[in-house]
Formats: C-alpha cells, structure tokens, sequence
C-alpha cells in the first residue's frame, strides 16, 4: 500500500519510531511532519536519536490556537494528499496534528487509519478528547492499544475494523530499557545538565497541558512542585516550552527546589524516570512509560484516558490533579523518603521489558487492505491470540 503517514508532536514520533520500520518492509510510506512542535528541541533531536526518517515533507504549522492551526493544517495537507494519491492516511493519538490528518483524507475519500483508537477521558473540556473522538469516527482502521479502549469503542456503536493491537511506546521502551538500567547512565546526564542526579535522590516532572499553562494553574501546581521537594529530593523539570513562556508572561517564579531544564531526548527522559523517586506529569505518555518502568507517579490532572494505570491493585500511578496534600500523601505512601534508594536502586534492577509487537499487528492489517472491516477485525483477534 502507498500510506501517509501525518505526525507533528514529540509523543507521535516516539510511536512513528515503534512503527515505520515494520510497516515499510510491506508498505511504501510517505512520512509528514505538520511541525505542530516547532520547537527543535522539542522535535528536532528525536529524528537521530530514534532512528527515524527524516520527513519527506515538512509543513512548518507551528503555533497559533487550536482552530487557527487545524485550519492551516487541512489546508497544506489537502494538495499534497491529492498529490500522493495514498491508498490510506495513518495518524497516531489525539493532536490537532491527528485531527487535522484525519479530516483531510476523509474528505478526499482516503480510508484513515488511527494509531490509539478507543482512549477516552471522558473529559470533552479537553481538546485531545474532541480530537479521539473525531478522528474515531472517520476511521476506517481503529488500532486500539487496550481492552478499555475496544471496551469504549463499542459503547459508542463502533466496532467495525476495530482491532486490539497493543501500544506502540511499549515496544520503543522494550526495545531500549536495558540501556537505562545501570545507574551510571545518569553521570553524563547529570553533567550536562548541571544537577544532582543519585537514583531515588531525585523527582521527575512535566508539565505541558494546556489546562495546566493557566496562571491560576500555574500558581497551584508550582506550589505542589514546592511542597513536595525536600534538600535532599530536588524536582527535576522537564519545562515544555510553551509552559516555560505562560510561566514568563504571568510573572511565576519556579520556587527553591525545582530545577527547570529543558525537555530532554527520548533515552534520557526514560533514564530520568526509571531512576527518580517518583514522577509527577500530566503527560499520558510519561504516565505509561513510569508504569511500566514501575516507578510511582503522581498524574497532575483529575481525569486520565489511560485508565488502566491507575485505581487498580498495586497500579504505580495515581490521580492527584493539583492537590498538593494529596501529592504529599502519596509520595508518604509510594516513594517514603527512607526507602526511595533502595526503591530506585531495586527497581533498575529487575526490570524487564516486553514488547507487545503492535507494529506487527498494524502492518498486518494494513497489509489486508482489501479485506471488509469485519474481516480484518476477525483476522487481527487471530493474530492478537
């Protein structure tokens, strides 16, 4: 099959990573940037580090609010998808970047496959929900990461061409992890950056929302960030820079204790989290990677679309929203400043991970293009048992 395949944020082009070597073995794939992460050091790293191709076209639509940048998306993409002339569009997760994919190859009769089908928050205050549940709806191919997710999806009447094929950032972290385990990782990183980095010495966080970038916001996660560091457990942040300029333009100081970098490559940020106390995020992606890493982490928001990482018997993450006596209770609970070392130090240890060979699965389906949507689903449940 010819496919598109339209990425624009950091979290895109870690699934991109897990993802286009597998498919083009079988698939010629054109692969576009829409630069919804114009920031190079939010993007631009990753295509090295990761392996990936550099983008056979890049449409430099960064900025703006969400309807301004859909719009001027829709309209770079439109030509150049009727250039193409793809058999089908793939868009991974729940941007304006995946939105923007979807809409456009709908309205050209290009079938649309969607990389983490199903996800729901249940929150529709947020623009990513709005984003799924669109994106769902023009789909053809619905690749679901999770039982939840087919669970949603036939809430919602679909069903046809669903397919439970696991998550793609769980193969890059099987694939690299045993990279991250030795605690001698963090000596470079440590240098480079300029901080004090001891396993379990150390809390990882990251805050990029936009819920989160309001000055109320702002006010009271700073303050949980403040609450929870200690002389001997600083808060490492990994500042988004559209964070990093809310923070500016409404005059809020990171308080003592929380140390500000920048955002960091794919294998360093999986360092960071592996060998830190605890992490606290409102990214989903960094909520799964801890979980899978088994470090505690603290989910700065009061709703998730990741459900199976948190409420469960022993699940490592846990909804704090910006509570900051929530947040000190369950790192009291979690990460105990007495054990935190030897957590850290346990953990790295044993870990081991593996992959749940989504790639694989993807390609397939894609493979059988000319299947009917039933059949696919049928063939995928084989492949999936």
């Amino acid at each position: 099959m010819r496919i598109v395949s339209v990425v624009g944020t950091r979290p895109q082009l870690i699934k991109a990573a897990a993802l286009q070597p597998v498919l083009r073995r079988s698939h010629a794939e054109t692969f576009v940037d829409t630069g919804q992460h114009y920031d190079d050091a939010m993007a631009g790293d990753f295509f090295a580090e990761l392996g990936l191709a550099r983008p056979d076209h890049i449409l430099g639509i960064g900025g703006g609010g969400h309807g301004d940048q859909t719009g001027r998306m829709l309209v770079a993409l439109e030509p150049l998808l009727r250039d193409v002339a793809p058999d089908a569009v793939l868009v991974y997760g729940d941007t304006n970047s995946t939105l923007a994919g979807a809409l456009a190859a709908a309205k050209l009769d290009i079938p649309v496959a969607h990389v983490e089908a199903g996800l729901r928050s249940f929150d529709r205050r947020m623009p990513e929900e709005l984003n799924r549940v669109v994106s769902d709806r023009l789909s053809r191919w619905l690749f679901a990461p999770t039982p939840a997710a087919v669970a949603n999806l036939a809430a919602e009447g679909i069903d046809s061409g669903v397919l439970e094929v696991g998550d793609l950032m769980l193969d890059l972290a099987a694939r690299v992890s045993e990279e991250m385990r030795d605690p001698a990782v963090l000596e470079p990183i440590a240098e480079r950056l300029g901080v004090a980095l001891a396993p379990g010495r150390f809390l990882f966080a990251t805050v990029h929302r936009a819920e989160n970038r309001d000055p109320a916001a702002m006010a009271r996660w700073s303050a949980l960030l403040a609450a929870v560091a200690a002389p001997d457990r600083s808060v490492v942040l990994a500042l988004h820079p559209g964070t990093r300029a809310a923070l500016e333009a409404a005059e809020i100081v990171l308080p003592g204790g929380v140390v500000a970098v920048d955002p960091q490559g794919y294998r360093t940020s999986l360092a960071l989290q592996l060998h830190a106390a605890a992490v606290l995020t409102d990214s989903g992606g960094v909520q799964r990677e801890s979980t899978w890493l088994g470090v505690p982490c603290l989910v700065l928001r009061t709703t998730t679309e990741w459900v199976e990482t948190v409420g469960g018997a022993g699940s490592s993450a846990v909804l704090v929203g910006l509570d900051s006596d929530a947040a000190l209770r369950e790192l009291a609970t979690r990460a105990p400043l007495a054990r935190t070392v030897e957590q850290a130090v346990e953990r790295a240890r044993s870990l081991h991970l593996t992959g749940s060979g989504a790639a694989e699965r993807i390609s397939t389906a894609m493979t059988s293009a000319s299947l009917p949507s039933a059949a696919l689903t049928a063939a995928a449940a084989g492949v999936r048992r």
